[in-house]
């Protein structure tokens, strides 16, 4: 199957490397200390998150820094795939690690002792790259809910075929069985906090392709920050 035309157009129309519309909205979850649903292009999350608070199992407690805990979980209307997904399955299980990792680079959890924060996000529209926009979420979820962090943690996908490059894959091009690799990025400190790759490439196509996907979380942070500012203007505007 061909997916990207000799015009250089993927079949949503976007070039090689332009993303999906993003759109992002915080305070979507009444009853949640924070909150923020987030979009990309056809994929829709929403996290909300709890805390810092008191930890509830008190042998989990950790002295010297809060206790971060993660759920993810997806709808069973997310995709076209009817069958009741149970709780708890092992893809949930390890998405649900790789979030709380990646958020636990950015928190300053030292700042909050003796304390938990849970954060739970749920996928409600599935069209590829679910995990980069349940970090996307959980970040925005986050600064909703006042939780000192080290930067903005940012995350996107990126992927090869037809020997191009792509940024931010849907949901066919993901399902195509070519290399692809998710990547999250403390973007004003340049630091990379996640890095997945399910199959090998070749070291000078790994890199092109690792490039794109961080270019992908730079322009994921520039929209959140322009957003941030958009949101306090329009608070002082009230």
């Amino acid at each position: 199957m061909e997916y990207v035309s000799p015009e250089g157009l993927r079949l949503d129309g976007r070039r090689a490397m332009e993303m999906r519309q993003l759109r992002a909205e915080m305070g979507v979850v009444a009853k949640a200390d924070g909150s923020a649903a987030f979009e990309m292009g056809n994929t829709k999350v929403i996290a909300a998150v709890y805390g810092p608070r008191e930890v509830q199992n008190k042998s989990q407690q950790v002295n010297d820094q809060a206790l971060v805990r993660c759920e993810y979980s997806m709808a069973n209307f997310s995709t076209g795939d009817r069958n009741r997904r149970p709780k708890g399955d092992r893809r949930s299980t390890e998405i649900s690690l790789v979030i709380r990792q990646t958020m636990e680079e950015c928190i300053l959890t030292h700042l909050m002792p003796r304390s938990q924060i849970d954060i739970f996000v749920q996928v409600l529209q599935a069209d590829g790259g679910t995990r980069s926009a349940c970090i996307n979420a959980a970040t925005l979820a986050l600064a909703d809910a006042g939780i000192p962090m080290r930067d903005l943690v940012t995350s996107c996908s990126a992927g090869y075929l037809n020997s191009t490059p792509l940024l931010d894959l849907n949901y066919i091009e993901d399902s195509a069985g070519g290399p692809d690799v998710t990547v999250g990025v403390l973007a004003k400190l340049e630091k990379v906090t996640l890095l997945q790759m399910d199959s090998k490439l070749p070291m000078d196509i790994f890199e092109d392709v690792m490039e794109l996907a961080i270019a992908g979380c730079k322009a994921v942070a520039k929209y959140i920050r322009e957003d941030f500012m958009l949101c306090a203007m329009s608070c002082l505007w009230k």
